[in-house]
């Protein structure tokens, strides 16, 4: 069977199972604090964590774009798990010729932490910052060495309850910090994670962020055509037109640079790409967020609609891995270094 054949497969059968688990009832149980067990093996039943992981491995083997894709649907559905951080931690823990993890699995996108020792004696210092479900997931972190070799290190859930953290939208993110810790395993940094913990985070992000407003669009176009004033439906009026037209512009911006990270990822400038994305994909987030909520009017605010599940991760997203000034900083200063000469073939991709 094709690769292409086998993703568009793969990406149609998370699609089905993501609308088969999550109901608005399963949404909000997972923001209670309960670990969604079954959710969490229906999607490791389907082989969503090893999207990434080549078959050789024992994954499905997604081109890199195509596991992206499947990122981005996980936003789409609002999914209340680390797909996205699991995705990531296993291909790279697979490319130090290590197997797959069936845990879930975190990373920090903190600078790298400080390796002392070696072999058996090595430990790690260092504030990983707040982690993606890291009361519960393995967490993967880049070490550095005294001599400045950089190391992928596994280090095991916390063994007594960390304190309970959570971003706007309920994800667990609590804070882990790593004093004379012995990881459970540590390679040396394989070639993917060159650019580091945060850039691949930020893509990731960038791809669920899209994903979110795709479907906060969708009920926005929904409620609009269905919504009655005045004798027909608000979607009529063009002022509620406008607003719709812009946040259309603002997601097809924002689309294009999340589709440029997805194509750069493993290449050679994946950081400039990452900038690009979760600086542009943050800026959409905002404003169509904005929208959407005026739109729905008060309607969108209540718990018993859907649309905060998907607002609540993009103001919560948006921050995460760098928001869109640090970001901006990234590519300001890489702008400078160029040169003038060098600005036009960077803005037109030549």
């Amino acid at each position: 069977m094709e690769t292409q054949e086998i993703s568009r497969i793969l990406l149609d059968q998370a699609d089905r199972l993501f609308a088969q688990h999550l109901s608005r009832e399963a949404r909000a149980a997972a923001e209670t604090g309960a670990w969604p067990e079954n959710l969490w093996q229906a999607v490791a039943a389907a082989g969503l964590p090893l999207a990434m992981v080549p078959e050789a491995a024992g994954g499905a083997g997604l081109a890199p774009g195509d596991a992206l894709r499947l990122v981005r649907r996980s936003g789409f559905h609002a999914l209340p798990l680390p797909l996205a951080e699991t995705m990531l931690g296993n291909a790279l823990w697979v490319a130090t010729g290590e197997k797959p993890l069936a845990q879930p699995v975190s990373f920090s996108a903190r600078p790298p932490i400080s390796l002392r020792g070696a072999g058996d004696n090595a430990l790690l210092d260092g504030d990983a910052g707040a982690v993606p479900w890291g009361d519960v997931a393995w967490l993967l972190v880049i070490a550095e060495d005294a001599a400045g070799g950089r190391h992928l290190a596994l280090v095991a859930p916390p063994e007594a309850a960390l304190p309970q953290r959570r971003n706007l939208a309920f994800e667990p993110r609590p804070k882990r910090h790593l004093a004379g810790v012995r990881p459970v395993a540590l390679r040396p940094a394989p070639r993917l994670a060159t650019p580091g913990l945060r850039a691949l985070g930020a893509i990731l992000r960038a791809q669920q962020m899209v994903g979110a407003m795709e479907r906060a669009l969708d009920y926005a176009l929904l409620y609009a055509n269905e919504r009655q004033q005045f004798g027909r439906p608000i979607g009529k009026f063009q002022a509620v037109q406008h607003m719709l037209a812009s946040a259309a512009g603002q997601f097809a911006a924002a689309t294009a640079a999340a589709d440029q990270a997805l194509e750069a990822w493993g290449g050679a400038d994946v950081e400039f790409a990452a900038a690009l994305a979760k600086a542009r994909v943050g800026e959409a987030a905002g404003k169509i967020a904005e929208i959407v909520h005026q739109v729905h009017g008060a309607m969108g605010f209540t718990q018993e609609h859907s649309l905060h599940f998907l607002t609540r991760r993009l103001w919560s997203w948006r921050d995460e891995c760098g928001n869109e000034a640090e970001w901006q900083r990234v590519i300001g200063a890489r702008v400078m270094q160029a040169g003038g000469e060098a600005l036009w073939p960077m803005l037109a991709g030549a």
